[in-house]
């Protein structure tokens, strides 16, 4: 399943795109998830963090395309942007947000099918599997393997990422849920670990850079052999 927005103030353009979606679900045999928003702040103020493709207009009523985009990166930096303008004077602007591409209006299906071929091919390249967090305002997905650590108290969990922390709400057995068969190991009662960040052991002490996560007494030799299995995995 392909979940795809489209954000455009003209009816009659967004029913074109929703259409010209539908013939290439169609010719290549896929499955379409398909939500219509007419403003940047609507679709901003319920992001959902789950999308593959946005097809964004920039010149909209409340929020422009481009001021939607920026907001929308802060909460998902893996969703491919494709902007539906009039003008092509807003590609450089596209750099700060990481648009794929531009399409002109009137749209061609031609160079609206090779870019929908563009992102999907992307998207497969990633290969990533994610997780969508409950943070403080909405949504935010995050790309698991860039999740070193996660560390819980109460209803709080702190996601360790390689670029900064990310605080959530939730619990620890959701968390394993979703993670345990992505070479994450439960460790203690308040961490999960990403097996793959492991720098080593210390006594009943796991290395992840400069920071020291206890492994519980009775979870040490399940440990070790989740890191031996996790090894040999990767050669």
């Amino acid at each position: 399943m392909i979940r795809v927005a489209i954000v455009e103030d003209d009816a009659s353009c967004a029913a074109e795109i929703e259409g010209y979606l539908h013939k290439y679900e169609g010719e290549k045999g896929l499955r379409m998830e398909i939500d219509l928003f007419t403003d940047g702040d609507a679709i901003v103020s319920r992001y959902p963090a789950a999308y593959d493709i946005l097809l964004m207009d920039i010149e909209l009523p409340l929020m422009s395309g481009m001021e939607a985009a920026e907001e929308i990166r802060q909460m998902d930096q893996d969703v491919e942007i494709i902007f539906i303008t009039n003008s092509p004077h807003y590609a450089i602007q596209g750099y700060r947000v990481r648009a794929l591409d531009y399409i002109l209006k009137p749209v061609n299906y031609y160079a609206f099918s090779q870019t929908l071929n563009r992102a999907l091919e992307r998207k497969l390249q990633k290969k990533e599997h994610f997780l969508v967090l409950n943070v403080k305002g909405g949504k935010q997905r995050v790309s698991i393997r860039r999740i070193r650590y996660v560390e819980v108290q109460d209803h709080d969990l702190t996601f360790h990422m390689e670029d900064g922390n990310i605080q959530a709400r939730g619990t620890i057995r959701d968390v394993v849920e979703e993670l345990q068969e992505e070479g994450f190991f439960h460790c203690n009662k308040g961490y999960l670990i990403n097996l793959a960040y492991v720098d080593g052991i210390n006594g009943m002490d796991i290395s992840i850079g400069k920071d020291k996560i206890p492994v519980g007494r009775t979870r040490k030799k399940a440990f070790m052999e989740a890191m031996n299995r996790f090894l040999s995995e990767q050669t």
